[in-house]
């Protein structure tokens, strides 16, 4: 199987890219929208502002090319992290007051995390469990309660819960898995969440029909 890595210059490749590797499947770091036809599973990593990774999207055309690969395609994405925020329709980080527009591959919008009601310190970094909503196939294998690894100071909040397929509670609940078909995102870094975050990629890689 063949995976590609977006490298649209906002994300730390490496650990995502060796992670992947020790699943044993054949990575490929995209470095332009074409490479994503010989896909057939995409990891779209991310840190910085929702702002700035959109602005480096669109520029390099990897917006309309994600969108045709996973709308028309069918071909599994996942978002991680600023990656997941992305995936929405639109987010507030870095628009000096106003919203910019996302994918909008999954409804919903990017907030700052008092925004909803944290009082807790921002940004969140550390480990917390998560709670799955069901029996998403993202999530098989996984205990509820398995702690995951979170850096960030915004959230995803998905416009319908049936797009929330895990929770995590830092004062307030937070979505911490989103999917919507073949699309799903992590707020968490799987890469580096030890041998569930590797479980998650290995049910990405295996158990998300194509």
């Amino acid at each position: 199987m063949k995976v590609a890595i977006v490298d649209y210059g906002m994300g730390n490749l490496g650990s995502v890219r060796r992670a992947l590797t020790e699943l044993g499947v054949d990575v490929i770091v995209a470095e332009r929208p074409d490479q994503l036809a010989a896909a057939a599973r995409i990891v779209l990593p991310g840190v910085g502002s929702f702002t700035d990774g959109m602005a480096h999207l669109d520029a390099r055309g990897w917006s309309d090319a994600l969108r045709e690969r996973t709308l028309t395609h069918g071909i599994p994405l996942l978002g991680i992290c600023l990656g997941m925020q992305l995936l929405a329709g639109a987010g507030s980080e870095g628009g000096n007051g106003t919203m910019t527009p996302g994918l909008a591959l999954i409804p919903g919008d990017v907030v700052r995390l008092d925004a909803l009601g944290c009082t807790l310190r921002i940004p969140h970094v550390g480990w917390n469990a998560i709670v799955p909503h069901g029996t998403p196939p993202l999530l098989a294998g996984i205990p509820p309660q398995t702690d995951f690894y979170f850096v960030h100071s915004y959230a995803f909040r998905p416009a319908s819960a049936s797009h929330i397929l895990a929770t995590t509670d830092y004062g307030v609940p937070l979505t911490a898995v989103v999917g919507d078909g073949p699309v799903m995102g992590t707020q968490f870094h799987p890469e580096k969440s030890s041998r569930a975050g590797f479980r998650l990629l290995k049910n990405f890689l295996e158990g998300i029909p194509c």
